[in-house]
């Protein structure tokens, strides 16, 4: 059998760049070269598609120096028209050659501008075949505000929430901060549009909401202001059926947070200590299915496809949504993988399932 072409897109404009160069380099270690070539286009914090080495030891995780998409001068060139597959490339001294024809687009970015659904819009106007959620899984899933909307309407439990925009917060604090304070204390502040934890800060004392607002806005600009759950925090991972079966769930992972902290950048990619990934987590069989049912039915509300992660809080008798992620992180030692891992998919077999998944979908 040919091998297939798979274009690997990482890097990107957004606070996550780091972490999907990471998942780059799991990707490019792990994928199988007896059925695929592989063309890694990093994509600059400035925006450039450019062409990058095929070596997974230059985007290893590291947190002592995180990889990046280094501006090499080369310019990736996608096709002019849907008619064509053909990628081309510009080195730094302008001369153009092709890089031959793509079966597939395995688009591993984290946040804005390519976790919401605009990269996929771009693919899906160009007629390639693209790995993971489409244009509207992926915008519903990137906010929110509007994901929670969407679970909600299909009777998924979310937690109570407020979503503020610094002019709203100006014009009228006394409302917007009686809401919040509504919601009782800690609350969690969070961008609606960001991953990896990133601008997210845990209030503890109403005074603390302003500066939270301003960390999140950083980000974005809409915030939530979300009420804390007490409860365990699981996850698991999601694969969309083969051949229009049904959605498939993995096995529930668990973390477990050192002390009073939570689960932000920090405690995911650089401090081993802060937190404990444990898969699979100690669910009843009652438990883990009714877990499983629910990510399901999270995953289809947004019309999901390819994969995801379902984030909740167990308090013992409910399972509270607490995200949903269309592209999570797939370092080796993210959850999704992990999960999957537990539930017999190896990280190679994954990366063929999600491939596999790509080529069927019809968008």
């Amino acid at each position: 059998m040919p091998k297939l072409t798979v274009a690997l897109l990482f890097g990107g404009r957004s606070s996550e760049h780091t972490i999907s160069c990471a998942t780059a380099g799991g990707v490019l270690s792990a994928i199988d070269r007896d059925k695929y070539d592989v063309i890694p286009i990093g994509i600059t914090k400035e925006g450039a598609f450019t062409l990058q080495p095929d070596d997974a030891a230059l985007f290893t995780l590291n947190p002592s120096a995180m990889p990046v998409v280094t501006d090499n001068g080369t310019r990736v060139s996608w096709p002019d028209s849907a008619a064509s597959r053909e990628l081309s490339v510009t080195d730094a001294a302008g001369e153009s050659r092709s890089l031959g024809t793509v079966d597939v687009v395995f688009p591993i970015l984290h946040g804005p501008f390519g976790e919401d659904g605009t990269v996929q819009g771009m693919l899906e106007l160009l007629g390639l075949p693209y790995v993971g959620n489409g244009v509207l899984a992926s915008a519903l899933g990137m906010d929110k505000h509007f994901a929670k909307t969407a679970l909600e309407a299909v009777g998924v439990t979310v937690a109570p929430w407020v979503t503020v925009t610094a002019a709203q917060w100006a014009a009228d604090n006394a409302l917007w901060r009686g809401r919040a304070t509504s919601l009782g204390l800690p609350v969690f502040v969070k961008p609606a549009r960001a991953g990896s934890s990133v601008g997210v800060t845990k209030v503890t004392d109403a005074a603390g909401l302003d500066a939270a607002l301003a960390t999140a806005w950083a980000e974005d600009g809409k915030a939530l202001i979300e009420q804390a759950i007490v409860g365990r925090e699981l996850e698991c991972a999601v694969l969309s059926g083969r051949d229009s079966g049904a959605t498939r769930v993995s096995l529930a992972g668990e973390i477990i947070i050192a002390g009073d902290g939570f689960y932000d950048f920090d405690a995911k990619y650089l401090d081993d200590s802060a937190a404990q990934l444990v898969c699979p987590a100690d669910l009843s069989d009652g438990q883990l299915a009714e877990m499983q049912r629910v990510a399901a039915r999270a995953f289809e509300a947004i019309g999901g496809s390819g994969l995801a992660r379902v984030d909740f809080f167990f308090t013992g008798t409910d399972f509270v949504v607490n995200e949903l992620n269309t592209m999570p992180g797939f370092t080796p030692i993210s959850m999704f993988p992990k999960c999957w891992a537990a539930s017999g998919l190896a990280y190679p077999q994954l990366i063929d399932e999600l491939i596999e998944l790509g080529l069927q979908t019809v968008r």
